[in-house]
């Protein structure tokens, strides 16, 4: 609609791009007119998605399964508003809120949480995740991730929940559950076999795993997830799993995922992973991100030439709809956004809590630990510590507490507490000198480096250079003349002559991917997308000798950074004996280790990098009161491990380290942690251990191992691992008594009690572990984690456990019959804290493997309800027994509602707004149950408030933005997606000006030229703040005599609007409401 009269008729208004398609922000648009009654109902979501589907054109539909990484947050599916459809924000990651965003907690690292063996404390780990990522706008959280730790090299074992499915799938529907009771949505990741990355999303990590190791180790984790934690969404992997790519692997997603677990929430790929239209679309994977190279126009192709059905994309964009009606975004009031502080104390106290808990003791000789805090001791701390990984987990702390200041804080002043580093581990090298490089093209030292306009070193170089040495920062800027600032790459080439004879350690920084090859050997790997990380790798070099050297290094958005840096052989390092002297004079010595793991690269090795193994036997060698706290991500080895008194793994704690581990060392808290993964004595010993299983061969990867996989394998093998996976000290003891093994029943349920009892002096936790060993002929490893169950104790008392085990539990995957079954026999049943002799041992026999009647539970997508309004839901059972009468009962329904137990209906009215978790079970009278888990939302009465109307009659649409709702003069105001905040609320004093958050839409230093930036700033009633609109519907400002333009007519949400000449084209139309 075109106007012709003053802008003083635009008040509580949203500006909007007419025609734009871009995304839009997290709030819903209103209906028009009553148009989108879809909109606070309270019939079932399946009914609601049906009228919203129904209602709209193939072009949005479209626009909702594919989004773009143009963003604040890691990527945006984007509004249309006239359908009343919000944005759907997507943002990292498994420890807190990641893309680099400020005031948030950095969380523990997964494997930290991982270790506490505790749902409770993982699912606060999920609910502090969850209320930050609310806090700042997001819809989905982009995790957590369950895939299984299947060597220790794995780069993101750090974002894992250990190497055992039965661990990773009670610990993850746990955080799910924490996240989604936030009204944020948890997306499961990453589905399936991803476990390691190097070659990933290539050809050539072609995972070649069986049927029966797939059932048995690499899904359950996800089934878990799915139907005990109702993940609204899962992630497909880059992994190729039997040749097809995990995210257009129709057996993956379909079979398995859909059919056999019943998930009923959306599949999204892996950012990159999507390599095909038709056969993702077809297996059934929903939303590709970023960018739509399959999904846009590609996909219009393909449902014009009938390769993908209309219904098939009906299918797709009805379950993203169905999770986001389960979730109330269309109902409830928006809140949170980018630029919001979100950590509190709270959230920084829970994440010291979960360090503290999942920190494992694995040595304390002669009871070294706790310290104590008496007058005239010293401890010296050394070493270098780390706090979390790199990559899409990685986290800006909002505040850190390094190891230093937090024991120095705890001891006290009757306590000397020193510092002194004494080792280098990739990051902290010397930068390699120019005058030990040759550069292969002109004369002169240094390295010729051939720069490129793309990320994959391809074509022909825009630039070619010669640069004295590898340490830049280019800071997301141009690496010179003619090279893009984003979006390009670089080789270096040359030679490299070695000053002596001897082992070199090697270490590359980048951000984001970097490549060596020495010798034509390629010694570090971290092609990926990254923040910055470093890697470092060790060789032996020959004096005199010149070798081949080639450094390879992309960015593709954000920062950009490069170093080379080594130790050369015969190396003196002055730091070293520093601390060596300073833990020499000191009571007692805290060495602190760490590797460098981050996402895009696995480890070389299992070592401590540099020269941190020496830093340690040197220290252990001058003080026999030597303390190593582990900073790492999984196993290493530890050939210092009989010269030092205690050693603990305290992974990546977070920014709460320094607190969480003093309080640990000086006995304020009892370490209660047990290892979630196997800690081989060498990298000899582990269960990948040819190259063909590791990191494969001839573009495959065989998973040859099968089930022998982590303490599976080290059991199964008699190798005896430095510690074994369920492993954990405690400064007091515990015992275990009374093992009880009742059953089964006639359902196949059985019950294992045992009483645990702290035998020591002092309160702590200990974790009660039950492991199965299934009858020889089910050919199953011979025990597996079938429960477990965190107690604290003081000193004295006991309590006894118990672990329910049904016959699923001790199934097998049969390929023959493509099910799970069971074998009659005897069972053995063995409870302890630790997998490696545990202290109880009985016996199971099950003589018949029939369970009598069936019940099944056909669970609801979701449900959501306004508070104050009677709502309803049917949830349907059925019994394969005819006659059988059900009896109902739920929990974690929202308060004021309640489940009829003859009837299975849900009703009543809330009397609160949240998001709950509700479980629905379903029993006959012969005790046969069945259950479905699934998520309701109620939203707070009245809907959501809205401040202005909404642009109608606009299909998709771009409104103007204060940038990050930043009241700062001179702000950026750009085109983002219509969401209705106060960021996008122009109104109107005198004179024609616009006003959002009390300033005014202002050309920059009232210019005249083409292409000025127009800007917030303090509303002052010069003529650069006036803005008249045109009959052809552009807005003019006056006093340059031009109007305000989108550069170059992009639909980039973010970009900076200006002034131009003008010249009615789009990117001058605005439609007003």
């Amino acid at each position: 609609m075109k106007r012709t009269r003053v802008l003083s008729a635009v008040v509580g208004g949203v500006l909007a791009a007419a025609g734009s398609v871009a995304p839009a922000a997290a709030a819903p648009p209103a209906a028009v007119g009553g148009a989108c009654p879809w909109v606070g109902s309270t019939v079932p979501v399946a009914d609601r998605v049906a009228q919203l589907v129904g209602a709209m054109s193939q072009a949005q539909k479209l626009s909702v399964v594919a989004g773009t990484g143009s963003s604040a947050y890691a990527g945006v599916v984007p509004a249309i508003p006239s359908l009343c459809v919000s944005e759907l924000d997507l943002e990292d990651g498994p420890s807190g809120v990641g893309e680099g965003l400020g005031g948030v907690t950095q969380l523990p690292a997964a494997v930290s949480a991982a270790a506490t063996w505790d749902t409770a404390a993982e699912q606060d780990y999920g609910a502090v995740v969850g209320a930050e990522q609310a806090g700042k706008g997001s819809e989905v959280d982009l995790g957590p991730t369950v895939n299984l730790v299947r060597d220790p090299r794995f780069g993101r074992a750090f974002e894992t929940m250990g190497e055992d499915p039965y661990l990773a799938g009670k610990l993850g529907a746990a955080e799910i559950r924490g996240v989604q009771g936030q009204g944020v949505m948890a997306q499961v990741k990453h589905i399936a076999v991803y476990n390691q990355e190097t070659h990933r999303n290539t050809d050539s990590d072609n995972a070649i795993v069986d049927e029966r190791t797939l059932q048995e180790l690499y899904l359950p984790a996800f089934q878990t997830a799915t139907q005990q934690g109702a993940a609204s969404s899962a992630m497909c992997s880059y992994s190729r799993i039997n040749d097809a790519y995990a995210c257009q692997n129709a057996h993956l997603l379909s079979t398995v995922l859909r059919d056999q677990f019943g998930f009923k929430g959306f599949v999204t790929s892996d950012w990159w992973a999507t390599h095909a239209t038709a056969e993702s679309a077809d297996a059934g994977m929903d939303m590709e991100m970023p960018g739509a190279d399959h999904y846009g126009s590609a996909l219009a192709a393909a449902l014009a030439d009938g390769s993908v059905s209309q219904a098939t994309l009906n299918t797709m964009v009805g379950r993203i709809f169905t999770e986001m009606f389960a979730f109330g975004l269309f109902d409830r009031t928006p809140t949170g956004s980018t630029g919001a502080a979100v950590s509190t104390p709270g959230h920084v106290a829970t994440g010291a809590r979960i360090a503290q808990e999942g920190t494992v003791l694995l040595k304390n000789a002669g009871g070294v630990l706790p310290l104590g805090t008496g007058g005239g001791s010293s401890i010296a701390v050394l070493g270098n510590w780390q706090n979390s990984g790199g990559g899409s987990a990685s986290v800006n702390a909002s505040s850190v507490v390094s190891p230093q200041q937090g024991i120095a804080s705890r001891a006290g002043s009757g306590v000397t507490v020193q510092y002194a580093q004494g080792s280098r581990t990739g990051s902290t090298l010397a930068v390699v000198p120019t005058g030990v490089l040759t550069p292969s093209a002109g004369g002169g030292t240094g390295l010729t480096g051939q720069f490129y306009n793309n990320t994959d070193l391809s074509g022909t170089p825009v630039r070619t250079a010669n640069s004295t040495t590898l340490e830049a920062d280019w800071n997301g800027g141009s690496p010179g003349a003619g090279v893009n600032a984003t979006n390009w790459s670089a080789r270096w080439t040359g030679t490299l002559k070695a000053p002596a004879t001897g082992v070199y350690t090697f270490a590359t920084t980048s951000d984001d991917g970097s490549r060596l090859i020495l010798n034509g050997r390629k010694l570090i790997d971290q092609w990926a997308d990254q923040a910055p990380a470093t890697r470092s790798a060790s060789v032996t070099l020959t004096a005199g000798q010149s070798v081949p050297i080639e450094v390879d290094y992309y960015d593709r958005s954000g920062g950009s950074r490069l170093s080379l840096a080594w130790t050369p052989a015969n190396y003196t390092d002055s730091d070293l004996a520093a601390a060596v002297a300073l833990a020499r004079n000191s009571t007692t010595a805290v060495v602190f280790a760490k590797t460098d793991e981050a996402e895009g690269s696995d480890l070389p090795d299992i070592e401590l990098p540099g020269d941190q193994n020496q830093l340690i036997a040197d220290v252990a060698a001058v003080n026999p009161r030597t303390i190593v706290v582990l900073n790492t991500g999984s196993a290493v080895t530890m050939p210092w491990l009989g010269s030092v008194s205690a050693v603990l793994e305290g992974w990546y704690a977070g920014q709460s380290e320094g607190t969480a581990i003093a309080g640990l060392l000086f006995g304020d808290a009892n370490p209660s942690g047990k290892l979630p993964v196997s800690f081989p004595a060498n990298l000899t010993d582990v269960p990948a251990g040819t190259a063909a299983q590791w990191p494969g061969q001839n573009n495959e990867v065989h998973y040859s191992e099968g089930l022998a996989m982590g303490y599976r394998w080290y059991q199964s093998k008699g190798i005896a691992p430095l510690f074994p996976f369920g492993y954990g000290l405690s400064y007091t003891t515990f015992g275990f008594s009374g093992l009880s093994v009742s059953g089964p029943d006639a359902h196949g349920d059985s019950t294992v009690t045992a009483t645990v009892t702290n035998t020591g002096t002092r309160a702590g936790a200990d974790v009660a572990q039950l492991y199965v060993k299934a009858p020889a002929s089910a050919g199953e490893p011979s025990r597996q984690l079938k429960g477990f169950v965190r107690v604290d104790l003081q000193p004295g008392a006991s309590k006894q456990v118990s672990f329910p085990l049904g016959l699923r539990d001790l199934s097998y995957w049969s390929t023959a019959a493509g099910r799970w079954t069971a074998d009659t026999g005897t069972y053995g049943v063995l409870v302890g804290d630790t997998s490696d002799g545990p202290q109880l041992t009985g016996s199971l026999n099950v003589t018949s493997t029939a369970t009598g009647n069936t019940v099944t539970v056909d669970g609801p997508a979701g449900m959501s309800s306004p508070v104050g309004v009677p709502a309803a839901l049917t949830v349907h059972a059925s019994d394969s027994a005819a006659g059988q009468s059900l009896a109902y009962a739920a929990t974690g329904l929202p308060a004021g509602l309640s489940v009829d137990a003859s009837t299975g209906v849900v009703s009543g009215t809330a009397t609160s707004a949240g998001t709950s978790t509700v479980t629905v079970t379903a029993t006959d009278g012969t005790g046969a149950k069945g259950s479905t888990t699934f998520v309701w939302t109620t939203t707070a009465a009245g809907g959501p408030t809205r401040t202005g109307p909404v642009v109608a009659g606009v299909s998709s649409s771009l409104c103007l933005d204060d940038r990050a709702a930043d009241t700062a003069d001179g702000n950026p105001v750009t085109v983002y997606g219509c969401n209705g905040t106060a960021a996008q609320q122009w109104t109107v004093a005198s004179g024609g000006t616009l006003q959002a958050l009390g300033r005014c839409l202002d050309v920059a230093s009232a210019g005249t030229a083409d292409r000025t930036p127009v800007q917030l700033w303090t509303c002052n009633g010069t003529g650069a703040q006036v803005w008249q609109p045109r009959t052809d519907g552009s807005l003019l400002n006056p006093g340059s005599g031009r109007c305000l333009d989108v550069p170059a007519g992009t639909t980039t949400p973010g970009t900076q609007l200006q002034i131009y000449a003008c010249n009615g084209s789009a990117a001058q139309k605005w439609t007003l409401p």
